[in-house]
């Protein structure tokens, strides 16, 4: 199995593999981090591990997605693990995904906005704290391989939760069904369909992260048919619910 050591974005939030990350960088343990990344040659890979924290939550010193606009105080620096506990790995979710950076553009404050894309998973072997941000020890984690039976499955279920995700985003989005996505503008491999639902849909951080360490996309793409039938039902029966805010992704400050 292959090994690696890379630095350790902790959030409040799962990424899936092929789904974009926006980030905005305020905490200097994280700004060290990106002033090392950006050490890299522009042609090699900005790489770092996006982790969902199980217990406590990221500091950020200004609202969700808004930085702030005039001048304000440098935030306190915090060692590598603070907020974390005595064993940081036992704060996180074991599963994560390796995000590329493709942008990072540092502002003037010394902040950065970063926009990295989820790339494959991986499995936390350890966590260090020993410099100015953590690095954890990951192991790849591929998806188990469908026999060949199996694959046919995938792909029927696959089917299946793209029928049921368009209901689920009619109802969630109020909006007419030629309005929403074709088949034409889907992903038709079932493994991607099974990571892009898992990210569109509104879940709690622990359903998502359950569904990003299924062991195989059937597996996922099961529960996901379960999840979207439930949510439509629970929408369809609750009309007054301002679903439509819940849609609107924010970037995560730290």
């Amino acid at each position: 199995m292959t090994t690696a050591r890379l630095p350790l974005f902790p959030l409040n939030a799962v990424l899936f593999p092929g789904l974009v990350l926006p980030l905005n960088v305020y905490e200097e343990r994280y700004r060290a981090m990106m002033r090392e990344l950006l050490k890299s040659d522009e042609d090699e890979p900005r790489r770092f591990v996006v982790v969902a924290i199980r217990d406590g939550r990221e500091i950020a010193p200004t609202a969700t997605g808004m930085p702030d606009t005039g001048a304000a105080a440098a935030p306190a620096e915090r060692a590598p693990a603070d907020g974390f506990g005595p064993d940081p790995i036992q704060t996180f979710h074991r599963v994560g995904c390796v995000a590329d950076a493709a942008t990072i553009r540092e502002r003037a404050d010394g902040s950065f906005e970063v926009l990295a894309t989820g790339t494959t998973r991986v499995r936390l072997l350890s966590v260090e704290a020993d410099g100015p941000y953590l690095t954890a020890e990951v192991e790849d984690l591929a998806e188990e391989p469908p026999a060949e039976d199996e694959a046919d499955e995938a792909g029927a279920l696959a089917e299946g939760v793209l029928r049921a995700f368009r209901s689920y985003q009619k109802r969630l989005a109020g909006a007419s069904e030629r309005s929403l996505a074709t088949g034409a503008d889907l992903p038709d491999d079932p493994s991607v369909i099974s990571y892009l639902v898992a990210a569109a849909t509104v879940l709690d951080v622990p359903t998502r992260q359950r569904l990003l360490q299924a062991p195989d996309t059937a597996t996922r793409l099961r529960e996901e048919l379960t999840l979207l039938r439930k949510e439509t039902a629970v929408i369809r029966h609750l009309p007054s619910l301002p679903a439509t805010d819940l849609t609107r992704a924010p970037t995560h400050p730290n």
